[in-house]
């Protein structure tokens, strides 16, 4: 299934609503699941110095991520199909669990 990032903008003197947007996301993702929409968020990142959130998605389309976005209440400047490379899968990468 196809990923998505939801790229948010969220200053850093509100960090704190962090782990309140993340709860809103999971709770819009289990909801459009139950309705029969398999989507699941993966992992949501905070980078403070540029005040962005990114959000990981997987689902069938960038419209159930934007229908996810909506019902979180999540503001996206954008959303993005993303592609993941393993460590493993990158030049030189170690396997899981080695450094």
């Amino acid at each position: 299934m196809p990923s998505y990032l939801i790229e948010s903008y969220l200053p850093r003197s509100r960090s704190g609503e962090l782990t309140a947007v993340v709860g809103r996301l999971r709770r819009a993702t289990e909801t459009l699941t139950a309705e029969g929409t398999h989507v699941r968020h993966l992992r949501s990142t905070f980078v403070p110095t540029d005040e962005l959130c990114l959000h990981l998605l997987e689902a069938e389309s960038a419209a159930t991520v934007g229908e996810v976005s909506r019902r979180a209440a999540v503001e996206p400047a954008r959303v993005v199909q993303a592609l993941t490379v393993a460590a493993t899968d990158a030049p030189g990468g170690a396997p899981c669990g080695h450094q």
